[in-house]
């Protein structure tokens, strides 16, 4: 069940040990950008400033790129394979704005957008470190020293 059909954002997260709270509105799709409606926006502030017992409180805007690409061609739906992306965007900015954007948008390459009257704006939101992602790490292997011949 959605946010959506309970007035809420679709995940709030708590680690009660750490004191944050974090808002989650998530979506996902096959195109080049994903969007997020105003309405959904209201509800992740709404719910983060009810919980003032957490010392830290962010609204999170996830994004999850399909590894399929789905446009239209000579009238038909095609796929096209690409590359799986999740981006987990900070929108703790949207609080202190006195309007807020009618939409905002994500693109495939993880930039963030403010639409607000047919005006799009770029909206800097940074990246959020989600606890299960993995980190990517790089290990150098080095030949075993061999003993000079004697």
């Amino acid at each position: 069940m959605g946010g959506s059909s309970t007035g809420l954002p679709d995940i709030v997260a708590v680690n009660n040990d750490a004191g944050i709270m974090l808002t989650i509105e998530a979506k996902s799709g096959t195109s080049d950008i994903l969007y997020v409606p105003q309405d959904q926006i209201e509800r992740c502030i709404v719910v983060r400033n009810m919980f003032g017992i957490y010392p830290q409180r962010h609204i999170i805007l996830a994004f999850k790129f399909m590894n399929k690409k789905r446009f239209r061609r000579k009238n038909q739906t095609v796929y096209e394979s690409r590359r799986l992306i999740e981006y987990y965007k900070v929108a703790d900015v949207v609080t202190g704005m006195k309007v807020i954007p009618t939409i905002i948008k994500c693109t495939y390459d993880g930039k963030t957008y403010a639409i607000h009257k047919n005006r799009t704006t770029s909206l800097k939101m940074p990246d959020y470190a989600m606890p299960f992602q993995k980190l990517v790490h790089r290990v150098n292997v080095i030949a075993p020293l061999t003993k000079p011949a004697s």
